[in-house]
């Protein structure tokens, strides 16, 4: 590699980086449940996305390829054993993170288990279908709007208790 092509790869990298890295920590954040932890992830994330050696067919697919390589990051962070023999981690309640601007909203999401998590973040958060979602997640759509209408239900049913306790 030529030191031009060595400097346009770095700029790409770069601008991939500014693009996503704020939705990339969101994702790790939500499912590792620590910011050191979110934070390792989102690294590695980026570190895949120099190796990775195949070319994006467009913004789409990229943006969907760092998902799921987040989400598998995650996945694969978990199930390492240490992890198994961790102190207790974090409440999801107690996550710092530059939120959406619904942050009531938002902390009300965070305490859903992650299935509902993910898909309302991708659906309302990131705008994916349902078709789109399920194709990340590699899910059937119609799971994926069954979680849909589950999570908004749970979502109705928080906020209507906490509007009775406000009452």
């Amino acid at each position: 590699m030529s030191c031009l092509e060595h400097s346009q790869s770095g700029e790409k990298m770069a601008a991939l980086y500014r693009r996503y890295v704020t939705m990339v920590y969101q994702i790790c954040l939500m499912l590792m449940k620590n910011v050191p932890d979110a934070e390792d992830a989102t690294q590695t994330v980026f570190r895949k996305a120099m190796e990775h050696e195949g070319l994006f067919r467009d913004p789409e697919h990229e943006k969907a390829w760092l998902i799921v390589t987040a989400r598998n990051e995650c996945k694969n962070q978990l199930k390492h054993w240490w992890r198994t023999k961790r102190a207790g981690e974090e409440i999801l309640q107690n996550l710092t993170w530059e939120q959406p601007s619904d942050g009531e909203l938002w902390d009300l999401i965070l305490t859903l288990p992650e299935k509902y998590r993910m898909v309302l973040y991708l659906h309302y958060y990131q705008g994916y279908t349902a078709l789109e979602t399920a194709e990340i997640l590699g899910k059937n759509p119609s799971t994926i709007r069954t979680w849909l209408v589950q999570a908004r239900w749970k979502l109705k049913e928080m906020l209507e208790v906490e509007e009775y306790g406000r009452g």
